[in-house]
């Protein structure tokens, strides 16, 4: 059999074999637009355990070359290859598309950005028509990207609807229950992540004593827990990551994973405070089991125990 080439010259995989039960639930295909992290594979497994096909656009210097093996159809795509991006999913029939994984939006404003991320002619028309240029924030920016694949009978749907199992459910997650200390600085960080949040600036702060010690924005997660540790070098303190109060569920919900708590206990950090039923969590018995080792708590709460918590019941 000869091999696929897409339109940049790149192999594309073969067809799976239908008749010896490769057949998929339907016969429309789901894209995945995918940037970095685990989450992009987390789904392109659990869509592949339902005999979905799936297609993957991947967007380059972000997305794990790992998805190949996991995917129908896959192509690359620099980030800001807007109208690349398009053609691929129309070439395989593409209607429906699941966005997952982070892009690094710093580099946005890298030296000599134009020629480093060099953007087609749609995305050009983009950038200087359409985008609404006094309002860059996340939501914003994606908002008007997501309308551009609208343009050509696209819609973008929540990763969660394929794969709800993601999700956090309520309670104490791990052995160790927070101290009425950290319980404290819970509700605190929490008030303080939803109005970050309904500012969109980002969906995590990092609290110890009451005391704000980092707030996440462009850097990440990860990288705001660990200026946290820089700035409290005793340790101890307290992740609150919840969703933002206008979140889209079609993307950036809050995620976190084995990763998270790595860097957690690399930082000295104790507690993962996260939203129950708006958060994902990626591996999730490896996550707890890792989090019960380094003696990390992980808590997820819901809206009334929130409510509950700030009211001092």
């Amino acid at each position: 059999m000869s091999e696929r080439l897409d339109a940049y010259g790149e192999r594309m995989p073969p067809t799976p074999d239908l008749e010896a039960g490769g057949r998929s639930d339907t016969d429309e295909p789901i894209g995945l637009l995918a940037g970095s992290g685990q989450l992009p594979l987390a789904i392109a497994v659990a869509l592949k355990k339902r005999n979905q096909r799936v297609v993957c656009v991947f967007i380059r210097e972000e997305a794990d070359a790992q998805l190949q093996k996991l995917c129908w159809r896959f192509y690359w795509a620099g980030l800001t290859k807007l109208g690349r991006m398009i053609r691929c999913f129309r070439r395989e029939g593409v209607v429906r598309i699941i966005l997952a994984g982070k892009v690094h939006k710093a580099r946005m404003f890298t030296p000599w950005r134009a020629w480093r991320l060099l953007p087609d002619w749609r995305g050009i028309v983009f950038w200087l028509f359409r985008r609404e240029k006094q309002d860059h924030r996340d939501d914003a920016l994606t908002l008007q990207i997501l309308r551009e694949f609208e343009r050509d009978g696209m819609t973008f749907e929540p990763a969660v609807k394929w794969c709800p199992e993601l999700l956090a459910p309520a309670g104490i997650l791990t052995r160790r229950p927070p101290t009425s200390e950290q319980w404290a600085d819970i509700r605190f960080g929490w008030r303080l992540a939803r109005e970050i949040g309904r500012l969109d600036i980002g969906q995590s702060i990092l609290v110890k004593e009451r005391a704000v010690l980092a707030v996440e924005a462009l850097e990440g997660t990860d990288r705001a827990i660990v200026r946290a540790g820089e700035l409290c070098p005793a340790g101890g303190f307290t992740l609150v990551k919840v969703a933002k109060p206008q979140q889209d569920p079609r993307f950036d919900l809050p995620t976190i994973g084995p990763d998270t708590v790595q860097v957690m206990h690399r930082a000295g950090g104790r507690v993962i405070a996260i939203e129950a039923g708006k958060t994902i969590v990626l591996d999730r018995e490896q996550t707890l089991c890792l989090a019960d080792r380094l003696g990390l708590v992980i808590v997820a709460l819901r809206d009334e125990q929130v409510a509950a918590c700030l009211e001092g019941r």
